[in-house]
């Protein structure tokens, strides 16, 4: 499998990891997700190793710490083989410090995810989402104690905006702390927000994408075509609930547009969605789920292999959305602002 690097970090990361928000199952929200056991999951590592995916995400919220405790099972004996991520921020109790990215919260959460990982360190910590109560220099001197003590080796950041990024970029870069090498966001076909801010400043900073939700919260495995309802999967779970609202003639726009790029390669909806991402500017790896082995085998067959420009042009077209102020008017200046990829307005 091809490895990119992480951003300006000297870590090197395959094209595609799994998320493990699948493992566990614990809570209405993730049990529509998936019920992965200890069985599972270790077998799904076996097929990513198999497939030269080493690289496992997991977060301290997901089935209230269940995954990171099944993924810990699952590479147990060969954890110098594997790559983790996990996350913290989001809360992990009714206490009031049991939540954000504070001090307090953070060295305890990297803690107990240490515990369940089974593991003294962390290849790669993010800030779940930015937490506007703690001063910003108290969170990255945090983190930065924790790389120097050799708990974490990288830090990155999920979910935070545009200026939430820059401004820790700029206090790490101030005060020589270890700074953000990857951002995790959400970014896929029915969902190019991402593009506007975000891509460009990763790209000028030195940040490492890693993808997250490739499929539009399962709206792009391919069982979602007009007047046709999925029957399984976390859409027809309900898992898509707490998701980005999609206007349903939109994305049977684009999920045309896969059909026909799926049958002018061979490959499937979801392999075709997955490459187009590969090839976008700065992505440096996506997360890919999967709730056994038959889908974790699909997505691995989205690499070795790349789209035509004209196809990827197809696909750009129906998935073009109007763009929010002021990236409409700065996209009017080309030679001012070179977005990484074109922007225009959906025809």
């Amino acid at each position: 499998m091809e490895h990119r690097q992480l951003g300006r970090s000297g870590l090197k990361v395959p094209v595609l990891s799994l998320g493990t928000g699948t493992f566990g199952g614990v809570g209405e929200l993730f049990k529509k997700w998936g019920q992965t056991d200890v069985k599972e999951a270790t077998r799904l590592v076996d097929v990513g190793l198999e497939a030269g995916m080493n690289f496992f995400d997991t977060a301290d919220i997901y089935s209230s710490g269940a995954s990171e405790e099944i993924l810990g099972a699952a590479i147990k004996g060969r954890r110098d083989k594997v790559l983790i991520s996990t996350k913290a921020t989001f809360p992990t109790g009714q206490g009031p410090n049991e939540l954000g990215s504070s001090r307090f919260h953070l060295i305890r959460a990297c803690e107990d995810s240490l515990k369940r990982l089974g593991t003294d360190h962390i290849d790669l910590y993010f800030m779940h989402g930015f937490d506007a109560h703690t001063p910003v220099e108290e969170t990255l001197s945090t983190l930065d104690t924790l790389v120097k003590a050799g708990k974490i080796r990288y830090i990155g950041c999920s979910n935070f905006s545009g200026w939430h990024l820059m401004k820790s970029l700029s206090v790490s870069e101030r005060y020589g702390w270890s700074k953000y090498i990857a951002y995790q966001g959400y970014y896929a076909l029915v969902g190019r927000d991402y593009e506007w801010e975000l891509m460009p400043l990763s790209l000028d900073q030195g940040v490492g994408t890693m993808v997250w939700s490739p499929l539009g919260w399962g709206r792009l495995t391919g069982k979602i075509r007009r007047g046709q309802k999925p029957k399984e999967g976390r859409i027809a779970q309900g898992g898509g609930e707490v998701g980005p609202k999609i206007d349903d003639e939109y994305l049977y726009k684009v999920v045309d547009a896969l059909d026909v790029v799926a049958k002018e390669t061979g490959k499937t909806v979801p392999q075709v969605a997955l490459n187009w991402l590969l090839q976008r500017p700065g992505i440096s790896n996506i997360v890919i789920g999967a709730r056994n082995e038959e889908q974790l085998r699909q997505n691995l067959g989205a690499v070795g292999w790349n789209l035509t420009a004209a196809q990827v042009a197809k696909l750009d077209a129906a998935s073009a959305r109007p763009l929010a102020y002021p990236y409409w008017h700065q996209s009017g200046f080309p030679q001012l602002n070179p977005f990484p990829v074109e922007l225009k307005e959906a025809a």
